[in-house]
């Protein structure tokens, strides 16, 4: 009964799609444009979108192993938490939670809307239209409703696309996947990464509404820009969630390898990223037109490649593709939503070409420019690299890789550039920038930058590449914080008080210094990347119980072995003391870990991390017996920088929301808040 419940709010929900689609065109295109006009479908869209969740929610709950969905990522003995976010672990909850957000926020643009508002009434169309190949994958390829139909040793192994007939009920579940369900932030991580994904699908539909229409101009950019934002908070966070779910779980001993499907998750980040910024030269000056329809549209296209990237089954092997239903349905949308929006792009292109040119590249927009060209050819490249060996696998059957050295080489270029660009780019003048303002508002920075690149040297580090690093990221932190005591100064020189003149600086421009907020988080990010991949220590050390080595200035003592069975796993460990270089001083007592998962076969190596003022000191298990353990050690040096610089990022942008644009009925979307950074 469950199951046709659910699957009927997903047919409601589709129904409701096609409704907003015919009625969101129609609607746009009528003499008064009353966004009454799209209610009833829309609603259908979200009430059906939200039962289809809930519905499988209380599945999962329940434990109802008649739906082979619930009966493949749930079991009795899975951790509630575990269970909740069974939801969405594997393809087809995967599916229901995106559609279910992009009929959330579909209801939420609807509530901005006002009568005469065609726009939006377009942009609610695409969104309908978006809705419909979600909830039209749900309810063929990836019915997470289809029932159990046959059960080989005690687990479902066959099942039906349709919700009524026989079922054969497993008495308990397979259980979720043993990594998704070995730390707390795969509960975090994934949600997050696909608020950001159908996030972009608003400012997406609403450039597309705006090529329809032919509106050229600022006016669909001030219409998104709080959901660009908030988009990109969210892309950014599950992101920095996921390189921490990789260095907590994962035991390999990093925290971002290149992997296709991180790629898939960093390729419509740096889209975005380049949009973010570009968009604010188009908001100021009225340029860059026509660049910034080109970059929503690849942000939403490549957030449709990353899900094809993980939810096809291309990256085990480019054959699985063509067994797999859904991994040419995502490929049939994404080719569908590249050439048609670059399709109709080009025939507006002589409505959005024109713009004011820029006056020389000495300047805020020209840095801007600089920006936004580095990250997409940043992106470019990890699309080359991520797809190279998927293509010539598909066409000549070879299998290639592009690993680690290929991108760690790329990078290293454009992060140097990006800082240099960022550093000028805080501080410039709008327009032009002259030789003399530039080397006012940039001398500090330059002469932080080298105190800390000479400091780096005099402390020992050796590697080149993180020196430069090290010099640049004081270089941008610098030249930021000169320029906001600059400008606190004059405040105060105004008659405000210190904490008050402070105040007023980040009021006057919300969104222009929680940039700079981000772009200090960057740096920091930018110093702990280098440091982690030139300066960690990596070693093996071979223990008996009692015995003791010395690593990097630490000492590890093997006290014991413990094993305990746990709800759907056993766990083996082992205690190790981690003392000082005298071995006196105890700092701390880790425990890493193998855990064992009976239903699957598999054991995964769990790390034990202990973070300290300068060093994480990171350690798993090679192998271990009655008699002996073999360690992997691993020293990262300011790991924690990382993750502290990450939380900067995020935190700069959510403090760019603040920044003031109003739209309504009658009235023009505000100009930027004056910068304060204008000469």
């Amino acid at each position: 009964m469950i199951a046709v419940l659910g699957y009927a709010a997903i047919l409601v929900a589709l129904a409701g799609a096609v409704g907003l689609v015919i009625t969101g065109v129609m609607a746009s295109r009528s003499v008064d444009q009353d966004p009454a006009a799209v209610r009833m479908p829309l609603f259908a869209l979200f009430g059906g979108g939200i039962a289809a969740f809930v519905i499988l929610e209380i599945a999962i709950l329940t434990h109802d192993f008649s739906i082979a969905y619930v009966a493949q990522n749930s079991a009795l003995q899975t951790p509630f938490v575990f269970l909740v976010a069974s939801g969405w672990a594997a393809l087809e909850g995967s599916v229901v939670l995106w559609g279910v957000l992009l009929s959330v926020f579909s209801m939420l643009v609807w509530r901005r809307l006002w009568r005469g508002d065609g726009l939006g009434l377009g942009a609610l169309a695409v969104l309908g239209a978006v809705s419909v190949f979600w909830f039209g994958l749900m309810a063929t390829a990836a019915n997470p409703f289809a029932l159990c139909t046959e059960v080989a040793n005690g687990f479902c192994s066959a099942s039906s696309w349709l919700p009524v007939g026989s079922t054969a009920v497993p008495p308990d579940g397979i259980g979720p996947n043993p990594l998704l369900a070995n730390h707390i932030l795969m509960a975090v991580h994934p949600p997050m990464l696909y608020l950001g994904y159908v996030g972009f699908t608003v400012p997406f539909a609403f450039a597309i509404s705006a090529l329809a229409r032919s509106e050229p101009g600022k006016v669909w950019l001030d219409r998104t820009h709080r959901w660009s934002l908030i988009a990109w908070v969210f892309l950014a966070a599950g992101i920095l969630l996921g390189a921490w779910w990789s260095y907590e779980v994962l035991g390999w001993g990093g925290y971002w390898a290149w992997d296709p499907v991180e790629n898939a998750a960093l390729l419509p980040f740096l889209a975005a990223t380049a949009f973010i910024h570009s968009a604010v030269v188009q908001q100021r000056r009225s340029m860059l037109q026509a660049w910034n329809f080109v970059l929503i549209i690849a942000t939403f296209a490549l957030t449709i490649f990353g899900t094809f990237i993980t939810r096809s089954g291309v990256i085990a092997s480019i054959h699985a593709f063509s067994q797999s239903a859904v991994g040419p349905a995502l490929l049939g949308f994404l080719a569908v939503v590249v050439f048609g929006s670059l399709a109709l792009f080009a025939l507006r292109a002589g409505t959005v070409a024109s713009a004011p040119r820029l006056d020389s590249l000495s300047s805020r927009e020209g840095f801007i420019l600089l920006n936004s060209f580095l990250m997409t050819l940043f992106a470019f490249t990890v699309l080359f690299g991520t797809t190279f060996p998927l293509m010539v696998e598909a066409f000549t059957g070879r299998e290639v890789s592009v690993g680690q050295p290929f991108f760690n080489r790329v990078t290293i270029p454009f992060a140097l550039l990006l800082l240099l660009s960022i550093g000028f780019g805080a501080v410039a003048p709008w327009r032009v920038a002259s030789a003399r303002i530039m080397w006012e508002r940039s001398r500090f920075g330059i002469n932080l930058g080298l105190v800390a690149a000479a400091l780096a040297v005099v402390v020992g580090v050796r590697s080149v590449p993180v020196v430069v690093v090290v010099g640049l990221a004081g270089f941008v932190i610098g030249t930021i914080g000169h320029f906001f005591f600059y400008q606190t100064a004059r405040a105060h020189a105004g008659g405000k008080s210190w904490p008050q003149a402070m105040g007023a600086t980040v009021r006057n421009d919300m969104g222009y210094w929680g940039g700079q907020v981000a772009h200090v988080g960057f740096a920091l990010v930018a110093v702990a990347i280098a440091t982690t991949s030139a300066m960690a220590v990596r070693t093996e050390v071979s223990l008996v119980i009692g015995q003791t080595a010395v690593v990097e200035g630490y000492c590890l003592e093997y006290r014991e072995a413990f094993r305990r069975i746990e709800p759907e796993r056993i766990v083996q460990g082992v205690r190790v003391a981690l003392y000082d270089e005298s071995c006196t001083v105890e700092k701390a007592v880790l425990e890493p870990r193998l855990h064992e998962y009976p239903k699957f076969g598999q054991v995964i190596a769990t790390p034990a991390v202990r973070s300290f003022a300068i060093d994480d000191v990171y350690l798993t298990i090679a192998s271990v017996d009655d008699q002996a353990i073999v360690l992997s050690v691993l020293i990262f040096p300011l790991q924690r920088l990382l993750w502290v610089g990450g939380l900067i990022v995020v935190a700069g942008g959510v403090a760019a929301l603040g920044r003031s644009v109003r739209t309504g009925p009658g009235t023009k979307p505000s100009e930027e808040a004056k910068d304060s950074a204008r000469a």
